[in-house]
């Protein structure tokens, strides 16, 4: 399939559809077993059709639609509903904010919402306009009970008066959107900013096509000779498993969705992956757990261990083995690492890292032991994949070649700038903001890096302020210092918690006597926060952030390399 031939992601759907048996299997979500959790490729593109023409009979060509779930089936199924019907998807993580539900919905005044079930409806009802039409995916009793003559129905129940009905079943056969172009709006995905406010980043139908471009080259070698499956627990939300749902269109894969970070293993063993994509904070948790087991061994087994790392490392770095290197190698390979890849339903092919910055220990522990992963490295902004290491070419301290649909350059200060079709649009309302961060079509990142003399990007630092955690999530400390510093105890603070699960704090204050005071304004300030804004613990320290130390700029700006020299151990140990 000629991706750079197709107009929209709708079309690429349905596309790869009339290949695909219509009992095939498609979607399946490892979650509540008093569902149905299974579709096949028939059951989805039916729900498409049907659900895009009931939202095509209440909005024009560009209306914005909020999609609020947690990862399932009816998922994929509305937003592909949403773009085929004209609309624009705005999805929206589970674990926002009230404030940050209240202004992206302000932002962006969509004209309905889609919504999965009753805990995600509480979340937003107070700011849903009351003659909004609302599609459910579980019956809302709490919609229900609060405005009974609101417009709302269930996915299943639109889909069931379709098939009752002769004259509309016929309908739903008609041809999909065809008016879609490259260059038309497919979603706003919100992603904070420096300001406190989340940015809404637009990104464009021809944009997240060119990813699945790159990535179709990358992974497509992978999936050969063998049956494409993957296992999907990121939130669909996230702008890397938002895109990652259209690889997997591409490829014709069998999709799982995990029940939760906690039983992903489980789930592996279930689902049997081929591939698999998630951010660094499950490598970590990965790497812990291995280590662990590996700690535990003794004797020939722990040696064993010890020769597989040893050499899988050799070999990850392209270093020959010796004959009796070798030997030990294949011994490794059958005892080991075949072990390893059958606790993780014996079909893996690859893992991909994405969304933050992946240890280089972690990645080379995880190759040597026969668990391949891919680093790759983008930005919501570039929808988001730029580079990726590829299979069997894998530079671990790289995030790899960049894909041939984007082009990527180093500015004279460092700073790493891209164009393509995947740079976004632009922030929604948002001229100036995009006015700076896109200049004469390059997209400035922020970060800092190089090209390597066999041409793979490598980050070496990052320009902006932006705390990238291990879950992919961009947080803005200066907001969070900004509220802290509203307590008239805290004159100061510093927030910390790049690649890391949690946030932590510095904060100046004149006494420790204070410590109960700030201890219960945080508590309270972490309510109104975000659940990966929250400041989990903090270090009072009396010394103040002053233009004299070297802690503040002239502008009073925090300097915070200097204060991190200075509190990196007292700041770890708060981990």
């Amino acid at each position: 399939m000629q991706l750079n031939k197709l107009n929209s992601l709708v079309e690429l759907f349905f596309e790869v559809c009339k290949t695909k048996t219509i009992n095939n299997p498609f979607l399946e979500w490892l979650g509540p077993r008093q569902r149905k959790n299974f579709y096949t490729w028939d059951q989805v593109d039916k729900r498409i059709r049907v659900l895009s023409k009931v939202l095509s009979k209440n909005f024009s060509l560009g209306d914005r639609v909020v999609l609020l779930s947690e990862n399932r089936p009816e998922w994929l199924i509305a937003d592909l509903a949403i773009m085929n019907a004209g609309g624009v998807t705005v999805p929206l993580f589970t674990t926002y904010s009230q404030k940050d539900y209240e202004y992206i919905i302000n932002d962006c005044k969509p004209k309905m919402f889609i919504i999965s079930n009753d805990t995600q409806y509480e979340k937003i009802k107070k700011f849903i306009p009351k003659d909004s039409l609302i599609i459910s995916f579980d019956y809302l009793s709490a919609h229900y009970n609060s405005y009974k003559e609101a417009a709302c129905s269930t996915l299943d129940g639109i889909v069931d008066d379709y098939e009752a009905n002769p004259k509309l079943s016929q309908q739903i056969k008609l041809n999909y959107n065809k008016n879609l172009k490259r260059n038309n709006l497919a979603c706003i995905i919100y992603t904070s900013g420096t300001t406190g406010n989340p940015k809404g980043v637009m990104l464009s139908h021809g944009g997240i096509l060119s990813n699945c471009e790159g990535a179709q080259e990358i992974l497509g070698p992978l999936i050969k000779n063998i049956k494409p499956v993957f296992l999907t627990w990121l939130p669909l939300s996230h702008s890397y498993e938002h895109t990652v749902q259209y690889v997997q269109i591409l490829l014709g894969a069998n999709i799982f969705y995990a029940e939760s970070l906690e039983k992903l293993l489980p789930n592996m063993a279930i689902a049997k992956p081929t591939i698999m994509t998630a951010v660094p904070r499950f490598y970590q948790n990965l790497y812990g757990k291995i280590s662990l087991n590996f700690s535990k061994q003794k004797g020939l087994k722990k040696k064993l261990i010890e020769n597989t790392i040893l050499l899988g490392t050799k070999i990850l770095n392209k270093e020959q083995l010796d004959f009796k290197e070798k030997i030990t190698n294949f011994l490794c390979e059958k005892l080991v690492r075949k072990k390893i890849k059958s606790q993780f339903g014996g079909k893996l092919q690859a893992f991909v890292s994405g969304g933050g910055a992946l240890d280089q220990k972690i990645g080379e522990f995880l190759n040597s032991i026969g668990l391949p992963t891919l680093q790759g490295y983008g930005l919501t902004e570039t929808s988001p994949v730029v580079s990726c290491n590829i299979p069997g070419k894998i530079k671990i301290d790289t995030v790899g070649p960049p894909f041939k649909t984007n082009k990527v350059k180093i500015a004279e200060d460092g700073e790493i700038l891209i164009k393509g079709e995947n740079v976004m649009i632009g922030y929604w309302n948002m001229k100036k903001e995009t006015d700076d961060i896109i200049k004469d079509g390059w997209l400035h990142t922020g970060d800092i890096g190089e090209i390597t003399i066999d041409g793979n990007l490598k980050i070496t630092d990052r320009k902006k302020e932006i705390i990238v955690n291990l879950g992919g999530d961009n947080i803005s400390p200066s907001k969070i210092e900004n509220l802290l510093c509203l307590n008239d105890k805290i004159k100061q603070s510093f927030v910390y918690g790049d690649k890391k699960n949690y946030l932590v704090a510095l904060i100046v204050t004149e006494s420790k006597e204070n410590e109960k005071q700030i201890q219960f304004y945080l508590e309270n300030l972490n309510k109104n926060l975000s659940l990966v804004e929250k400041v989990k613990k903090f270090k009072l320290i009396k010394e103040e952030f002053t233009i004299d130390n070297g802690m503040l700029t002239p502008t009073l700006k925090l300097k915070r390399k200097k204060i991190l020299d200075k509190y990196k151990e007292d700041l770890e140990k708060l981990y």
